[in-house]
């Protein structure tokens, strides 16, 4: 399995080889050692594109039976024409189409010693954290963005499958829950946030029931649970008060995209830039320790230097902690390929390269601020030189790391230990255990 994309893909493929291995068929390690190759696609961006088709090639070329899935897999025709010789394509989450094409490609063999057990899921991340998605689709009409036509319109999951699979992981070592869909805050709108059985009693497919009740898993050793793409509609702050009592990390991922009121009409997003820094400053009064982490798009199209600049004013105000930038491009399919004044490549460069200098000093000066203070982090990695770290304020592979050169002997992944932050960096933490 060659996987690719964002975490929601990648839980696609540890369905889908939980589903195969189930069936008795083994996972190789490698190319040579595989009757057939699934690659999991990205199909979002043109470089992600390129990248699955590259990915699809070097599989043809190494093993030369390949099943095509995931988000490029919505565009089959493109897919055949650069690679005719591809075994099948199936769409994002199509589990059964897989299969299909698996069994065709590779017929199963019965065993009567292993067919009747109950199937363990395989995780591709590792042991101590997991990636738990509550849904798939969007109702968003963003223009820069074709997920809703790849991945369809919103559909939730029932709250209780979410937890009992939440409940699963934290009871298998678990110890960090991330919290993952197109648009996690509108969960359960299009089940019209219908109960559940839990427990004795209900739980509400909602949000913020969701998060209070896995806050409230795994007793004495309850895991961390970090959301992830929050859009901050108003119902957002009810999860805030849930994060000061520690049910839910105090961390925020919301993709704002944009500050000024101008561009993100034109991108066909939520326009209250102003209303937003109210949110903010609301939810740091209810939880000072707030973590928000953004992504950005700089270059879209008609954007002028005056609104770039209304972007950097809003990030002097807002003044987030974590924030990722991508340089505006078209996509295959989106509506914003079709919009007048397009920036030219070397303005978005410069305007993305001011952006991220701000961004950096922002972040250097939060961690600045961090020095001498106590904190709790969960352990990644020990090799012989040190262990590599995460706070809470920190997403696996996305944010900073917290490193520990000296004290760490004992330590394995999972482990969560407390340390006295000695040196920050641009966007890591250097400290010792308590």
């Amino acid at each position: 399995m060659v996987s690719l994309g964002c975490p929601k893909a990648l839980v696609d493929s540890e369905r889908i080889l939980t589903r195969l291995r189930a069936e008795g068929y083994a996972i190789s390690p490698d190319y040579k050692g595989a009757d057939a190759v699934i690659v999991n696609t990205c199909g979002f961006l043109d470089s992600a594109k390129a990248e699955s088709l590259e990915a699809i090639g070097e599989a043809l070329q190494e093993n030369g039976r390949v099943i095509v899935t995931g988000c490029l897999g919505a565009e089959p025709a493109y897919i055949t024409g650069a690679h005719p010789r591809v075994l099948a394509v199936t769409g994002p989450h199509q589990y059964e189409a897989v299969l299909d094409a698996v069994h065709k490609a590779v017929p199963a063999k019965p065993d009567p010693f292993i067919d009747l057990l109950p199937a363990s899921a395989v995780s591709l991340t590792p042991r101590h954290y997991s990636y738990l998605k509550i849904s798939e689709g969007c109702n968003h009409k963003c223009k820069f963005c074709i997920i809703p036509d790849m991945r369809g319109l919103l559909q939730s999951r029932p709250a209780h499958a979410i937890l009992r699979e939440a409940e699963k992981l934290v009871e298998a070592g678990v110890r960090e829950l991330l919290v993952i869909s197109q648009d996690t805050s509108a969960y359960g709108v299009d089940r019209k946030h219908d109960l559940s059985p839990w427990k004795g009693g209900e739980v509400r497919a909602h949000i913020t029931d969701l998060a209070r009740a896995m806050g409230q898993l795994g007793g004495e050793t309850k895991p961390w649970v970090r959301l992830h793409y929050v859009y901050p509609y108003p119902h957002v702050r009810q999860l805030i008060p849930l994060m000061a009592e520690g049910l839910i990390l105090p961390y925020l991922d919301i993709p704002f995209q944009h500050a000024d009121p101008g561009v993100l009409r034109r991108m066909a997003r939520p326009a209250a830039a102003a209303k937003t820094l109210d949110e903010i400053a609301a939810w740091r009064s209810v939880c000072p320790d707030i973590t928000l982490r953004s992504t950005f798009i700089v270059g879209y199209p008609g954007e002028t230097e005056a609104e770039f600049q209304t972007l950097l004013d809003w990030m002097d105000e807002a003044q987030l902690d974590r924030v990722g930038c991508f340089q505006y491009e078209n996509v295959a399919g989106a509506r914003s390929n079709d919009l007048p004044d397009h920036v030219p490549d070397e303005v978005k460069q410069e305007r993305w390269d001011r952006f991220m200098e701000k961004a950096q000093a922002i972040s250097e000066a939060k961690l600045e601020a961090k020095v001498g203070h106590t904190l709790q982090v969960i352990v990644d990695e020990v090799d012989d030189e040190g262990a590599t770290c995460r706070t809470m304020a920190d997403a696996p592979e996305i944010d900073g790391n917290l490193f520990i050169d000296e004290g760490f002997e004992g330590l394995a992944p999972g482990d969560m230990v407390t340390v006295t932050v000695e040196e920050a960096g641009e966007y890591d933490l250097w400290g010792s255990r308590v």
